[in-house]
């Protein structure tokens, strides 16, 4: 039985959580951190009971390597031992990103992994040798690989290796907030955008939106009127097909405006026209926006009905509260 470690992900990253132990092949931790050890490497090797190899500097058959630990910010770097088989931590917060990325996999990455997520599992069961056509190396050999002082400007080349080190992890804070922007927009913002403009374009050509908004003109001279207008425009099963575009608001608002000036339609009613005829508004972006919120299905479910539901009554709550406040505004 070997002692075996596991590590989660920080509050940031994105993977795991890795178990890995000593097998009868894979027998170092490996770091590959611009040539110096970095601590997750040799935390998890003293819990492992292996030694710790400056990939960096030296070269590591990859069927040895137990983990490696990288410092990509998201190019290459972070693919190539997840490519090769070899179970990887990377200390920056990334998802799967670079031209390696299909093979990076929530069950061979962990990101953004901090020394508080490594923590020493238990003992693994013995597991079978695995099959490799790469000779094991010694022991000796591998512990003969270990970082050790440089004679001379060592502390200088750790300045400059934790300097660069410090600077990548700003720069990578903005690379990686720029790829998560514009994964957004093309998974959720720009097909939202296609879809109104479908939704528009199959309104407009019908002229289904012209026709609602003449049937329902009469009802704009008077507070029953608008009230039953409110009602109208927040049924559920419409409100949704009346928010793109804003056909009712724009139709109805410029056949509004016209007879309010010509005096036809009083004009204390123009307040709360305005929200009888948008108590639509928003009932169509309900789902995209729990969805852009990351909401769990049942809260989608029970949400989207819930908004429109809620429409019926506020809709018309709106329009007396705007009518009751116009009393004494144009005199």
């Amino acid at each position: 039985m070997k002692p075996s470690v596991t590590i989660t992900k920080g509050s940031s990253g994105w993977g795991g959580p890795l178990t890995v132990y000593e097998t009868e092949t894979r027998k170092v931790v490996a770091s590959v951190t611009g040539g110096s050890i970095h601590p997750l490497a040799e935390k998890i090797a003293s819990l492992l009971g292996v030694p710790v190899v400056d990939a960096f500097n030296n070269k590591v058959e990859p069927d040895t390597i137990i983990i490696a630990v990288v410092d990509c910010g998201g190019t290459l770097r972070c693919g190539v031992y997840p490519k090769m088989g070899v179970k990887t931590i990377d200390i920056h917060p990334i998802s799967p990103s670079g031209p390696l990325s299909k093979y990076i996999k929530e069950d061979n990455f962990v990101s953004g992994t901090t020394l508080d997520c490594i923590t020493q599992s238990g003992e693994a069961a013995p597991s079978e040798p695995e099959v490799s056509g790469q000779a094991v190396p010694d022991l000796a050999e591998a512990e003969g690989k270990e970082s050790s002082p440089a004679p001379g400007g060592n502390q200088f080349f750790n300045f400059i290796t934790s300097m660069g080190r410090g600077i990548g992890s700003i720069v990578n804070v903005f690379y990686q907030a720029g790829r998560d922007t514009l994964d957004i927009v093309l998974k959720n913002i720009l097909p939202f955008m296609i879809f109104v403009s479908i939704m528009v374009g199959i309104i407009n050509y019908t002229g289904i939106g012209d026709l609602l908004a003449n049937a329902i003109k009469p009802l704009a001279g008077s507070l029953p009127g608008l009230l039953g207008l409110s009602v109208f425009c927040a049924i559920p099963f419409l409100s949704p097909v009346l928010g793109p575009g804003a056909v009712i608001a724009q139709v109805v608002g410029v056949l509004l405006g016209v007879e309010i000036g010509k005096g036809t339609i009083p004009i204390a009613y123009s307040l709360p026209a305005l929200f009888a005829i948008n108590s639509q508004v928003g009932c169509d972006f309900v789902p995209v926006a729990l969805t852009l919120a990351e909401a769990e299905d049942d809260t989608v479910s029970a949400g989207v009905p819930a908004m429109l539901f809620t429409r019926l009554v506020t809709g018309p709550a709106a329009v007396l509260v705007a009518y009751l406040l116009s009393f004494g505004l144009y005199s």
